[in-house]
């Protein structure tokens, strides 16, 4: 009954957020606004990736995370760039990149227990945390690398053109990094959170998944044998 609700929630949250962009698109194209068009194209297009990263490797992604990306994809790019709100609001670029460097280190994580569940990776927990960390903080560098190319090649101020700016969202992708992959901790300890409780649910989602990578492997380990032992 509780996935049945989200999953209307999440639909629910599609259809308002494409239809309040494909109003702004309208307009845009209306005043011949072409940079703002281009902007809010993209956002469009990237509110599908989740559903279509769902069909082409047969994932589930949990309800709760597949909102929050849409909700992102609103802030960051329609809000953010084209309604300004990165100008109006010192806060605003501080705030996302902060979640955004959390969800990072979900997906991060996931990643990792993905490797452990597979017997790919063998470490403590404090290790698999420590490499959610890291792939966090990578996620925010490439984000800078993708702000400082946008700025560069298409005229955007997505850094305002200060290496300040640069280095506070990198501070802030760190301590958003560290947050994610204490959460990552804190589940592998069993403990509860909000953050344990969504690894979880993903887990459930896609338990077949996890069950057949722990077959393959064991399949392939024991072919091995075989070999080794001709």
């Amino acid at each position: 009954m509780k996935y049945h609700k989200l999953f209307v929630t999440k639909k629910v949250f599609n259809y308002l957020i494409r239809f309040a962009l494909l109003v702004a698109l309208v307009a845009e194209f209306y005043y011949q606004s072409w940079l703002p068009f281009a902007i809010i194209t993209l956002a469009l297009i990237l509110t599908f990736i989740p559903s279509l990263v769902e069909k082409k490797y047969n994932i589930d992604l949990p309800e709760e995370l597949e909102i929050w990306i849409l909700i992102f994809i609103y802030l960051t790019l329609y809000l953010g760039e084209v309604q300004k709100f990165y100008h109006i609001f010192w806060w605003w670029d501080i705030l996302l990149h902060g979640f955004s460097a959390i969800s990072i280190g979900f997906v991060g994580f996931i990643v990792v227990l993905y490797l452990q569940q597979g017997n790919l990776v063998r470490a403590k927990p404090v290790m698999l945390s420590l490499l959610a960390f890291s792939f966090a903080l990578a996620g925010g560098a490439l984000w800078e690398i993708f702000e400082f190319s946008m700025d560069q090649f298409f005229g955007f101020t997505m850094q305002d053109a200060s290496l300040v700016d640069t280095m506070w969202d990198l501070i802030i992708d760190s301590a958003g990094a560290f947050i994610g992959a204490l959460f990552g901790f804190i589940y592998l300890k069993d403990h509860q959170s909000f953050f344990a409780y969504t690894i979880r649910a993903f887990v459930d989602l896609n338990s077949s998944l996890f069950k057949k990578l722990n077959k393959d492997l064991s399949k392939k380990y024991s072919d091995l044998k075989k070999i080794e032992l001709k």
